[in-house]
């Protein structure tokens, strides 16, 4: 089968995925980095192990509306894993048998692995923030002030990152308050109520210490033409600037951001390093991020659009 296609439901049951098939499901998928960086690590996997000799990563385009009768289809295919990208991160919670202590805590799914019964939800997402945002020098995530971007899935994971990982203070923002709010309740059953604030994304919060780290977990930046989510200028210039968008590579936040001489990086890293903790999950075997790294610069190098997720 070619896994450098995009498929369909309807490719789903009238084709066979031989082997063990894993996949990303997703609206838009057709420029999801997720294949080739999963074949990638499986090829290798492949040499040192026979029995991964048939494993195959593929992509799915699956409409949000449709996601809760397609996940039975592909268990009943036999496909042996999933990755959940836009917009389908929340919606899986309601249709999974099993949930992991992350996948509970964060309020959102970004991987499931087949058991008998149907679908055990997981969520490497955080897992993949914190090694990406280590990728900037001497930046870590326990003891650091973090602003963060959004309320959607990955902020989800984001959020709940920070705080597990012990960020001394978490300010969150987001251009819609009822979103906003629904992400203070998921942070609120964690009892770190106060290490959180809430802000606006047009005005900063006053008095903030000389470093610290901002994170965009907001779709703005996948396109060109996007603002900043936020005012660069209004940060202090020792902050470090992780933006989750990775395609463009450079998003105006990041250009922004290193015209100030910030450190910082795009969310590639984080895709990887998400992606490692899924395969590992999937496979039980340890897996060369910088291998799924590789892939992932070179696949994406002939891409015009993409999406911040799997």
């Amino acid at each position: 089968m070619d896994t450098e296609k995009t498929y369909t439901l309807e490719d789903l049951d009238r084709l066979e995925f031989p082997g063990t098939a894993l996949a990303v499901l997703g609206d838009p998928v057709r420029h999801s980095l997720s294949p080739a960086m999963h074949n990638a690590a499986l090829a290798v996997l492949a040499d040192s192990g026979a029995r991964f000799a048939d494993w195959a990563y593929y992509r799915f385009e699956v409409p949000a509306a449709e996601l809760a009768a397609a996940l039975p289809r592909f268990h009943a295919k036999g496909f042996a894993g999933l990755n959940l990208t836009v917009p389908h991160k929340v919606l899986a919670l309601e249709t999974v048998t099993e949930l992991s202590g992350d996948a509970l805590a964060m309020g959102a799914v970004n991987t499931l692995k087949r058991d008998g019964a149907g679908w055990v939800g997981y969520n490497t997402d955080g897992y993949g923030l914190e090694r990406g945002v280590e990728t900037i020098p001497e930046v870590r995530l326990e003891g650091s002030v973090v602003m963060l971007a959004g309320s959607g899935g990955a902020a989800r994971a984001a959020a709940v990152q920070c705080l597990r990982s012990g960020c001394s203070k978490l300010y969150l923002g987001n251009r819609s308050p009822e979103r906003l709010a629904g992400l203070c309740e998921i942070l609120d059953a964690m009892e770190a109520q106060s290490a959180v604030e809430t802000f606006s994304l047009q005005a900063l919060p006053a008095n903030l210490p000389a470093n610290g780290i901002f994170i965009n977990a907001t779709s703005l930046g996948l396109r060109h033409e996007d603002p900043s989510p936020v005012d660069v200028e209004a940060l202090p210039s020792a902050w470090s600037v992780y933006d989750m968008v990775y395609n463009p590579p450079e998003t105006r936040l990041l250009a922004k951001a290193k015209a100030r001489g910030m450190h910082c990086a795009n969310g590639l890293s984080m895709l990887v390093h998400q992606g490692a903790r899924a395969l590992e999950i999937w496979t039980g075997c340890p897996v060369d991020a910088a291998v799924m790294q590789s892939a992932a610069e070179a696949a994406i190098a002939g891409i015009t659009g993409g999406e911040p997720d799997a």
